[in-house]
């Protein structure tokens, strides 16, 4: 990735010598200056939306890993989860709260890049690994008998490594198409963060093939892995209809709730920041979006599948309450 921007930035700064335009060492970030009464709000916010997003994806991970009862094809998946929304929300909060303690609103941009590099494709994979988990519970609830075949665990981690794959080498075309572009000296950001639709706003020469990239992308990630999870939840739903036992069609519908109530937060905020029509352009309300999914999805991810969710509250209190007790009931036995 590193060897990508060096090479674009050197790529672009011959080409700026020779137009006379401004080579960009570093960016602005106007953030939410707009609104100074509200910057210590916003800042402790932001705060503890992140060390939340830390904390319960941490301890979703650890259950994961501790109890064998969650290893299982969809905790695997919830877990690669947790190290998405653990990465993106550190990519694209934390600069923003160092930023505001030592009072600078700047990034290199080396740095801008790479942040704008790994939001984009965590916020890929994220796109893809959705689907992947609504495909998973398809499987599972739909041919039950089949899914511990058709899911095995060779097949999980080849999937999840797929997703990952695809979430990086899209967010890599979506970076190097903006890199490559002028920037004409015009180094304030309005954003809070180096977010790939706010830095192209930046760009003076002819951005029809970025926006265009940035479309087919965006259809390739948002539209058409949410027809795909319609589609696997229309076949679930009509499978659940036909259980007969209160008992089972209780445990099907709280296992997807929890699941498309995290689709519906993730995928609404971004089909409204990335495919909205460009005559309800605001850079103020993508800044709410970008705030949204980046911080206040991340956070409320594990809270939903922990609250709607009897096995992992179960891992939870057995993580955080029998094993201390018996750690501390060994060296007094003794």
């Amino acid at each position: 990735m590193y060897a990508f921007i060096h090479y674009y930035r050197r790529t672009r700064r011959n080409k700026m010598v020779k137009t006379n335009v401004t080579v960009i060492s570093n960016f602005i970030f106007l953030g939410f200056s707009y609104y100074p009464k509200v910057d210590i709000a916003i800042f402790v916010l932001c705060l503890l939306m992140y060390l939340i997003t830390l904390l319960g994806n941490m301890i979703l991970i650890s259950i994961t890993i501790l109890d064998s009862h969650l290893h299982t094809p969809m905790y695997f998946f919830l877990s690669n989860l947790s190290v998405l929304d653990i990465w993106y929300t550190s990519s694209a909060l934390t600069p923003m709260l160092v930023n505001f303690v030592s009072g600078k609103n700047t990034i290199s941009f080396s740095g801008c890049a790479t942040q704008m590099y790994f939001s984009l494709a965590m916020g890929s994979t994220e796109c893809v690994l959705l689907s992947v988990m609504a495909y998973d519970r398809y499987v599972a609830i739909c041919n039950p008998l089949r899914y511990p075949i058709i899911m095995n665990k060779r097949v999980c981690v080849q999937i999840a490594a797929g997703t990952w794959v695809t979430g990086c080498l899209t967010a890599l075309v979506g970076t190097m198409s903006v890199l490559h572009q002028s920037l004409c000296g015009n180094s304030i950001i309005n954003h809070f963060t180096c977010e790939i639709l706010a830095v192209l706003k930046l760009v003076c020469s002819d951005t029809s093939k970025v926006q265009l990239i940035m479309l087919v992308i965006s259809i390739l990630l948002l539209p058409m892995p949410m027809l795909f999870i319609c589609l696997s939840y229309a076949f679930i739903l009509s499978n659940i209809l036909r259980i007969g036992s209160v008992d089972g069609r209780s445990k099907a519908f709280s296992t997807c709730a929890a699941h498309l109530t995290v689709v519906i937060l993730f995928y609404g905020t971004a089909l409204s920041m990335y495919l909205k029509p460009s005559a309800v352009d605001s850079q103020e309300i993508d800044k709410f979006m970008a705030f949204v999914y980046a911080g206040l999805t991340p956070m409320l991810n594990p809270i939903i599948y922990s609250l709607r969710n009897k096995e992992v509250k179960a891992a939870v209190k057995k993580l955080l309450i029998r094993h201390p007790l018996r750690a501390l009931l060994i060296p007094s036995s003794k």
